[in-house]
């Protein structure tokens, strides 16, 4: 019997992921070639996924050493080697599997990243977030608004449609804002005080005579700049809140 083109006949490849990638592997299978069974002719796509990769983390996948797509099929005894997204490597003439970046950075955070969300938002970053969004709503605006899904659920990274994502590492908002923007090399594109922390609509400065009612008499008395969401009508200083934004990030 031919088994190479058996459909039900046990198969096996070996992969190895590189760089962050590992991140989503267990401990006992991180930086090192482990093998992966299977059935059938599945896409390599299928098998990436299958051991917790997101396709929107993935970039370049040699089979055999050689470049190939996500619908390149397996059938057996294959040596595949998956790479992260790249920044700076020349990668002509291989098959880029990630879309260009987007040319507007805009973001939409599930309902894990709401003070995640509100750090992005200070920094002036356009970033959606509801704690009562369903996964399929976050994938449509996404894909609508051109934005990068930001995820503590890899399963949302799953989906077929998804081309930005990203699944922040860390647990605590601070160092998920610091690692995204490293990530994502962000650190050129601030600009705070532009974007209200709260409702994400855009702040306009505003004269403290036409807000002096929302305002302490000791607020008065120290800041002189002032600023007002168009949406919500939340009022916004330079105070020591933002200033030990500044120095923590210092930007």
């Amino acid at each position: 019997m031919n088994t190479s083109s058996h459909p039900f006949i046990q198969r096996q490849a070996r992969f190895r992921f590189y760089a962050e990638l590992n991140d989503y592997l267990p401990l006992v299978r991180r930086f090192k070639p482990t093998v992966h069974g299977f059935i059938g002719t599945p896409s390599v796509k299928d098998l990436i996924e299958a051991q917790q990769v997101p396709h929107t983390e993935v970039d370049l996948i040699l089979v055999n050493g050689g470049s190939v797509n996500f619908a390149y099929r397996l059938k057996g005894e294959e040596e595949v080697s998956v790479y992260p997204v790249f920044e700076r490597l020349d990668l002509k003439g291989l098959q880029r599997l990630r879309p260009e970046p987007l040319r507007q950075t805009r973001f939409i955070a599930d309902v894990h990243l709401g003070k995640l969300a509100r750090y992005l938002r200070i920094l002036g970053f356009d970033t959606l977030y509801r704690n009562d969004y369903s996964d399929h709503e976050i994938v449509d605006i996404a894909l609508k608004e051109h934005r990068i899904i930001l995820t503590r659920d890899l399963g949302i990274l799953k989906y077929h449609q998804v081309t930005h994502g990203y699944w922040p590492r860390n647990t605590q908002p601070r160092l998920q804002l610091k690692e995204l923007i490293e990530a994502l090399q962000l650190d050129k594109q601030f600009k705070p005080f532009t974007r209200c922390s709260t409702c994400n609509d855009r702040l306009m400065s505003v004269p403290v005579d036409l807000i002096r009612h929302h305002l302490l008499e000791q607020t008065r008395l120290y800041y002189t700049e002032f600023y007002q969401c168009r949406g919500c009508l939340q009022v916004y200083w330079k105070g020591s809140h933002y200033h030990r934004l500044r120095e923590w990030l210092r930007i």
